[in-house]
C-alpha cells in the first residue's frame, strides 16, 4: 500500500514468480499488476489483479479500507492478469457495484460463468461517476489492445488511469530504463493496434493530464510529453532512432560473417548505429522492438528447404502481423545451390506499407567470395548514402 495523492492509494502487487508473461515474453525483472483505490465520499477500487496474487492484493485493500467495504470496482480491461481476481472480490464485497462497459460485462460472464453479479453499472463513452470531490469520466479505448478496453480520467487529481497503455515489463522494484521495456511491451503486445492508439491519444489530448497511472509499470508523474511523444511515434509506425539493425539467420557461420562484415563497413562509413543480431540466439521480442525502433533493417538468411531459416520466418511473421512499415530494408541471401531467401523475404514484406528495398541485394553461394564481397560493398555504400 502506498498513498499517491490525498485520496488515491496504490494497492498493486509485484510478481517475481512469473517466468513468461502472456506465455511468451521473458520478464527477468518480473511484472507489476497495478490497482488503485480512491477514498472519497464513495470508495472506488480501480481494477483487480492476477488471480495468483489475489491474496496480497486483498490484504492491501483491507489496509486501505480500514474494515469498510468499497462502493465500486471499476474494471477497465478484462485480461486475466488484471481481472483474474474479480470473482474473489465480488464474493468478499457482495454489495460493491462493478462498473464497466457492455463488452467487458460480456467477457466477465465468459471468464466467470458461475458468477452472478447483482450490482453492476454499465458505462459508455464520457459516462461519469461522482465519488465526492473526485468525478471519474470513462473513455472507451477499443483495441488498445482488447475490444472492451476503456480508460478513466479523474478530474480532481487530473489522473489518467490508462489500462494497458503506457505499461511496461518489470516489477515496480526493478531499477531500469523505462523506454527499453516499455517499447518491448508496446510492440510485442499493442503494436498491431497503432490506429486505435492514435485515436486514444487524440482523446487524451483534450484532457488536462497531470499523471498517468497504467496497469503495468510505474506511475508517470513528470515529463509526460516524453511518454506521450514516444507513444505517438510508436503508434504511427515512425522510426524512433537512426541506425541499421542487421538480423541474421546462419547455420555454419557464413551468413553471420557477411552480416558482421556489413556492420563493420557501415560503421567505417559513418552510419550512426549498426548492429548484427543472431535471430536464433536472441529474444525475439527484443528483435521486434529493435526492428521498429530503427529506420533501417537488413535481413540476412540462408535458404532452407526453399524458404528462409525458421527463426527468420518467425521474425518476418512477427513484423508483418504488427504492421511493420515506413522503413528501409536490405537483403543478404545465402544458398549453396539455389539461393531463394531474398525472394521469400521480399514476398513476406510485399504487403507492408512504405517499405523501400535497397537496390543492391547480396547473394552468397555457400561462402563469401570476390563477387559477393563486391555486392556487400555496394550495399554498404548504398545504405551509408541514405544517411548523408
Amino acid at each position: 500500500m502506498k498513498q499517491l495523492t490525498e485520496k488515491v492509494y496504490y494497492v498493486g502487487v509485484n510478481d517475481h514468480d512469473i517466468d513468461l508473461f502472456e506465455g511468451q515474453y521473458v520478464v527477468p525483472q518480473g511484472m507489476s499488476y497495478n490497482s488503485y483505490v480512491i477514498r472519497d465520499e464513495k470508495t472506488c477500487v480501480m481494477d483487480a489483479v492476477d488471480l495468483r496474487k489475489a491474496d496480497a492484493w486483498l490484504k492491501q485493500l483491507d489496509e486501505v479500507l480500514c474494515g469498510q467495504a468499497p462502493d465500486y470496482l471499476v474494471v477497465q480491461h478484462m485480461e486475466p492478469d488484471h481481472a483474474g481476481s474479480i470473482e474473489l472480490f465480488a464474493h468478499k464485497y457482495p454489495d460493491a457495484v462493478i462498473v464497466s462497459n457492455k463488452k467487458a460485462f460480456a467477457m466477465m460472464q465468459q471468464f466467470f460463468p458461475a458468477l452472478r453479479l447483482t450490482n453492476t453499472l454499465e458505462v459508455g463513452e464520457m459516462s461519469t461517476l461522482p465519488l465526492g470531490t473526485h468525478t471519474l469520466t470513462f473513455i472507451m479505448a477499443p483495441m488498445v489492445h482488447w475490444p472492451e478496453v476503456m480508460v478513466t480520467y479523474d478530474d480532481a487529481d487530473k489522473i489518467l488511469f490508462s489500462a494497458d497503455g503506457f505499461g511496461k515489463f518489470g516489477a515496480l522494484d526493478a531499477v531500469e530504463d523505462w523506454a527499453c521495456e516499455a517499447r518491448r511491451y508496446y510492440f510485442g503486445i499493442v503494436g498491431k493496434y497503432g490506429k486505435p492508439v492514435q485515436a486514444l491519444l487524440k482523446k487524451a489530448a483534450g484532457l488536462d493530464i497531470a499523471a498517468i497511472y497504467p496497469l503495468h509499470g510505474p506511475m508517470l508523474t513528470e515529463n509526460l510529453s516524453y511518454y506521450l511523444n514516444l507513444y505517438d511515434t510508436w503508434s504511427s509506425y515512425q522510426p524512433e532512432s537512426k541506425g541499421v539493425m542487421v538480423f541474421y539467420a546462419s547455420v555454419y557461420g557464413h551468413t553471420k560473417e557477411a552480416a558482421e562484415k556489413l556492420c563493420a563497413k557501415l560503421v567505417a562509413a559513418g552510419v550512426p548505429q549498426a548492429e548484427a543480431v543472431d535471430l536464433a540466439r536472441s529474444d525475439m521480442a527484443e528483435c521486434v522492438e529493435d526492428a521498429f525502433r530503427y529506420d533501417t533493417m537488413v535481413l540476412a538468411s540462408v535458404t532452407y528447404n526453399g524458404d528462409v531459416f525458421p527463426c527468420m520466418n518467425t521474425f518476418l511473421h512477427a513484423l508483418t502481423e504488427r504492421d511493420y512499415q515506413n522503413r528501409r530494408v536490405g537483403i543478404i541471401e545465402n544458398g549453396s545451390w539455389a539461393p531463394m531467401a531474398g525472394k521469400v523475404i521480399r514476398k513476406a514484406l510485399e504487403g507492408s506499407k512504405n517499405i523501400t528495398f535497397f537496390e543492391h541485394t547480396v547473394s552468397i553461394k555457400s561462402a563469401l567470395n570476390g563477387d559477393s564481397e563486391a555486392q556487400l560493398d555496394a550495399l554498404a555504400q548504398e545504405i551509408a548514402a541514405a544517411y548523408q
